[in-house]
């Protein structure tokens, strides 16, 4: 059986692309440890490093299964684990030492934290030159906020994202999921790759500073712009959208819903004709998004009272026949089962160790000559501390050591 920290060539027969990379997980809950493990998906060597008595919290997130979280299965694979308490100074010059062995560092603790135990990035880049370390932190290094404690929660309310959320007549609404963590995760990844680019051309690693309240704000878009520009404000609009109409949920015959959009003109005007409406096609409102968007009462009233009028099963029919866009609103039941997914090997499905077949997300993309892949699912806290330190050059002594101090 191939060893935790030596993945089992891929069948194309080519490495995957970050092969050969070490990165260094320090991070807690979702942001910085889901950065690491996109990095883990292509090949790079992720070494997960846990407090010995305080794991990571989402270990304990969400529904488990014979005590085993869960979400850890996903936000683990592809990891080693070791325990290592950097506040201690057995802790202090282990994690030195495994720094100049490593070429990222992904941290989330609070700005100031690692330069108390003596583990800023003046020690880290000493010990090595090379190293790249991911700060992400709720508001970034420096700036009025820097030292509070921030959660993804905050940057959804913060970037603007809760106030355009939700009925207009409701209250702003926050996702019921990590979205500006699960960004800010994907956004830091990029920016390590960057990092390590500038590093081919310079020879020196540098600081990533992220906080996770900003790559939100650059997916919402231009409401910046808008509101420098025109003094504008994004209202909250439901399902509707300013930019185009129809564009809504709509409930089937059969009680389900399906989601309509119509962002391009051509797909607006064969939906109308789909369902027996032509003449709002030759309305001189109809030949813009916007303009139509001010008449969405009338193109919901058109279009949700056809479709109320037929199963899903026919509209998704009609809909394709008429190549107009349409997609079933779905929960997890329906995802673990859509064809699509299924083709796409989207879901697929890990063998664990613990739990044993586990269906989960594949990696993010597919890449023709060198993919990624899973190998594993998240492994026990500390599962791998004993041999990574060996792989470091400490004796079995110097590991012993470690623990009576508490170090591990």
């Amino acid at each position: 059986m191939t060893a935790a920290h030596e993945p089992p060539p891929h069948p194309t027969g080519s490495p995957a692309p970050l092969t050969g990379l070490r990165v260094l997980d320090l991070a807690t809950l979702f942001a910085g440890p889901l950065a690491a493990t996109m990095l883990g998906d292509f090949g790079a060597e992720v070494v997960k490093v846990e407090h010995p008595t305080r794991p990571d919290p989402s270990r304990g997130h969400g529904p488990s299964k014979d005590g085993v979280g869960l979400w850890w299965k996903l936000l683990g694979r592809n990891k080693r684990t070791m325990t290592l308490d950097l506040s201690a100074p057995g802790g202090r010059a282990t994690l030195l030492r495994l720094a100049a062995t490593a070429d990222v560092i992904v941290e989330n603790f609070r700005p100031g934290t690692l330069e108390k135990w003596d583990l800023g990035w003046a020690e880290l880049s000493a010990a090595n030159p090379r190293l790249v370390l991911a700060r992400v932190t709720g508001f970034g290094q420096f700036g009025p906020y820097s030292r509070r404690p921030g959660f993804g929660t905050l940057a959804e309310a913060m970037s603007g994202f809760a106030a355009i959320t939700g009925d207009p007549e409701g209250p702003p609404t926050l996702p019921p999921f990590g979205l500006a963590d699960s960004i800010a995760g994907l956004a830091t990844a990029y920016a390590v790759m960057t990092a390590l680019a500038a590093r081919e051309r310079t020879g020196e690693g540098q600081v990533v500073d992220m906080a996770i309240i900003e790559p939100i704000l650059t997916v919402l878009g231009p409401q910046p712009l808008w509101y420098d520009q025109l003094g504008h404000v994004q209202p909250r609009t439901g399902n509707r959208s300013t930019n185009n109409a129809p564009r809504n949920t709509y409930r089937t015959a059969d009680g389900t819903w399906v989601a309509v959009s119509t962002s391009a003109q051509s797909v607006a005007e064969r939906l109308l004709h789909l369902v027996g409406r032509p003449d709002l096609v030759d309305e001189p409102w109809f030949a813009s998004g916007a303009d139509r968007a001010a008449h969405a009462d009338e193109l919901d009233a058109a279009v949700g009272g056809w479709i109320a009028r037929h199963t899903r099963a026919e509209v998704l029919a009609a809909f394709e026949k008429a190549e107009a866009a349409v997609a079933p609103v779905q929960d997890v039941r329906d995802v673990m089962t859509d064809p699509q997914y299924a083709a796409l090997d989207t879901l697929t499905t890990v063998d664990d160790p613990e739990l044993g077949p586990l269906r989960m997300q594949n990696v993010l993309f597919r890449l023709s000559a060198t993919p990624g892949a899973i190998h594993w699912a998240g492994r026990p806290h500390g599962a791998d501390t004993d041999a990574v330190l060996a792989e470091l050059g400490l004796t079995e002594r110097e590991i012993a050591a470690l623990r009576t101090e508490g170090a591990l």
